[in-house]
């Protein structure tokens, strides 16, 4: 039997004398048997850190920095309603939405550059760019994006677009919670159905701003709105 001894009064067992183990030899021994692939990888990782680095604090720190004051002086033109300064600058050092847009494509602000612009474009009848610049803000899951989405749509309306202002104005008005611009472009929903002649649909939305957003200033005209197509309950 294989453990009688153990067992067996008088016997002492064997015990394995335990050999201390240096942590740096089994690291050097591991190293030495690995030191191709270990170095390739280690490599590997230091680029990517550096290279992160240096993106963040090297390029895009002051990038955003530059690009938040470059917008700064814009936002103050544009809160003025000096569309043109806004747009393109005040032929000083000061630049527009346009150039900041593209000179610090990447950052926060030159994302942010896009939307103005788009409402610019929008201000002074280029329709076109306006469209452009829309699409180029990423503004998705936030009020700013269900705006630039309703603005968009009215672009395409002024282009005499109506399924894709229908669209556009879909996705500005898809947050519920939002009791501000969801009225806002359902209004406008509403009219672009009724343009297309989607009267049914176009009653559907009126009903959803008098009966989710009754304190909005939208839901003052919708019994007037339902009334002209013929929906008086």
């Amino acid at each position: 039997m294989a453990n009688s001894a153990r067992n067996q009064p008088g016997t002492e067992p064997k015990v394995r004398k335990e050999v201390e183990v240096n942590p740096l030899d089994t690291l050097t021994v591991v190293y030495e048997n690995n030191k191709k692939r270990i170095s390739t990888v280690t490599t590997v990782i230091l680029v990517a850190v550096i290279g992160y680095f240096a993106y963040t604090k090297l390029y895009k720190g002051p990038a955003e920095e530059k690009a938040s004051a470059a917008l700064y002086y814009a936002q103050l033109y544009f809160s003025v309603d000096s569309v043109a300064q806004a747009m393109n600058g005040d032929g000083g050092k000061n630049m527009g939405f346009v150039k900041i847009a593209k000179k610090y494509d990447g950052t926060a602000a030159g994302n942010l550059a896009h939307y103005y612009s788009g409402i610019c474009y929008l201000k002074t009848g280029d329709l076109k760019n306006s469209v452009s610049e829309f699409k180029k803000f990423n503004g998705k899951g936030t009020m700013l994006g269900n705006m630039a989405d309703g603005l968009l749509g009215e672009a395409y309306m002024e282009l005499g677009d109506k399924a894709q202002a229908i669209e556009s104005f879909k996705k500005a008005t898809a947050d519920k919670d939002d009791a501000l611009v969801t009225p806002m472009f359902l209004y406008q929903l509403g009219l672009a159905y009724e343009a297309n002649g989607n009267n049914n649909d176009a009653v559907a939305a009126f009903k959803r701003i008098r009966d989710e957003y009754p304190r909005s200033m939208q839901a003052r005209d919708m019994d007037k709105e339902l009334a002209h197509l013929g929906d008086v309950n």
